[in-house]
């Protein structure tokens, strides 16, 4: 089995990539929706978080309002108290799942798509590592026009992706630890033939750690 980490900025196609990379076989997981399984009431981490930043985040249904818990850890500084709670118990499902998998296919090639495998240190959990790219202004206005078509509030929008930027590690960086870089800039039929060319690799080295297990 093949462990894979794909990484990027907020806005640059992550998902995309991701979605190509399941097309050609792999097995992919998201790390946003295991956090938002893991934060659904009844769960540990709901109890941590909900303890830690106030009954003001939950919702009357007894749900976490996800904008008002962003807005408490990243306005209020307090983006690292929240991911100490929630980090561990994602990346120990993440763990798991992979395992899970290998068991049944020796050849898998599992990916795991998040946003800060870099800034959280655990690319070391990797086999690979793949960053995918998009210049800083593309990234603010994807992640704006995604909230927009949502109903939400554009110019708002623009400053939380701008926030959020500036808390990430710079794509220079990312691409230095980088095993493969896909840039998706441009045309998807551009960011294709990359992915297929990225998959084209895996699954030369996923069949070959079958042979030799």
């Amino acid at each position: 089995m093949l462990r894979v980490g794909l990484t990027g900025g907020l806005g640059c196609g992550k998902t995309t990539v991701a979605t190509m990379m399941a097309a050609r076989g792999a097995y992919v997981i998201q790390a946003d929706a295991i956090a938002h399984e893991l934060m659904r009431p009844g769960q540990d981490v709901y109890d941590q978080v909900v303890r830690h930043f106030g009954p003001e985040i939950v919702q009357p249904g007894g749900a976490i309002d996800r904008v008002k818990l962003a807005q408490a850890a990243f306005a209020g500084g307090r983006v690292k108290e929240l991911n100490a709670i929630v980090h561990p118990a994602v990346i120990a499902y993440q763990q798991e799942w992979m395992q899970r998998i290998g068991e049944k296919d020796s050849a898998a090639i599992t990916v795991v798509e998040a946003a800060l495998i870099l800034e959280a240190g655990v690319n070391g959990r990797f086999d690979k590592l793949v960053v995918v790219t998009c210049p800083r202004e593309q990234k603010i206005e994807r992640y704006a026009q995604r909230v927009a078509r949502e109903g939400g509030d554009e110019a708002a929008a623009r400053a939380e992706a701008e926030r959020r930027i500036a808390a990430q590690m710079p794509d220079e960086e990312k691409i230095k630890a980088a095993d493969y870089v896909i840039d998706n800039s441009g045309p998807l039929t551009a960011t294709q033939r990359q992915v297929d060319s990225v998959m084209d690799e895996l699954q030369r080295l996923a069949a070959a750690n079958r042979v030799q297990a």
